[in-house]
């Protein structure tokens, strides 16, 4: 049984290794990017990609999060992962939003996809945030 607690713990560490490497790998480029932009005078044509880095990072570093509260608790606990899967989803209406305004070109179908795409990220927020809720009303009437 120890040695099956030290192979999680091992894994933690490793999925946390990983993790914080994928976010500083991510931070780099997207400052890379940034600054050729800048330098470029096109950080408006750059915009929705840095913005998409940034919630990508920030993605990560939930998940990192996650995978810490795993280790100190020695379980799953599903409050962070409802986190990262909002972020997830706010992240990808971030971006089909953004990219609204070229959809008409790109075709009907393409138009219509993305549409039903965002309708359905939509109720994902709704059910992520009630999901949310309840466990924190959960949580204080445990107490």
């Amino acid at each position: 049984m120890q040695i099956l607690s030290s192979v999680e713990d091992l894994v933690y560490v490793g999925l946390g290794l990983l993790l914080t490497s994928a976010a500083l790998t991510v931070l780099v480029i997207a400052l890379k990017s940034m600054v050729l932009a800048l330098w470029n005078h096109a950080l408006g044509g750059q915009i929705v990609n840095l913005l998409d880095q940034i919630l990508l990072i920030l993605l990560v570093i939930e998940l990192l999060y996650t995978v810490q509260v795993s280790f100190r608790e020695r379980g799953l606990i599903a409050e962070p992962f409802l986190v990262v899967a909002l972020i997830a989803v706010i992240r990808r209406i971030l971006v089909i939003t953004a990219e609204v305004p070229k959809l008409p070109e790109a075709g009907d179908v393409v138009f219509r996809h993305a549409m039903l795409e965002l309708g359905v990220l939509t109720v994902m927020v709704l059910v992520l945030v009630g999901s949310l809720i309840m466990m924190q009303q959960y949580a204080k009437r445990a107490v």
